[in-house]
């Protein structure tokens, strides 16, 4: 299964309750699972990143379904056709 095809399965099954739900609502969520990806990273709790990584990037989905937004060519455009890390200020 690809990104949007997630994305479009995630619309189907929560679309409704996002909708209820809100957009500030939605993006606290987000920032929320943010936070325990980053305990989770700090504490190197492998299982407990691979459960935050996910309910990240549902979230995420969840919120770009809210807002109509297709993103999932420009992911490929910017990050594979393209390359950023150039401008990504790493540690040597």
């Amino acid at each position: 299964m690809d990104l949007e095809e997630l994305r479009r399965k995630i619309y189907e099954k929560y679309g409704e309750l996002d909708r209820r739900s809100g957009d500030l609502f939605l993006l606290s969520v987000l920032m929320e699972e943010v936070g325990e990806l980053a305990e989770a990273v700090r504490k190197r709790d492998y299982d407990a990143i691979k459960e935050e990584i996910a309910d990240v990037t549902f979230i995420t989905l969840s919120l770009a379904n809210y807002f109509g937004v297709e993103f999932e060519s420009r992911l490929l455009e910017k990050y594979i056709k393209g390359d950023p890390s150039k401008t990504w200020d790493l540690r040597d």
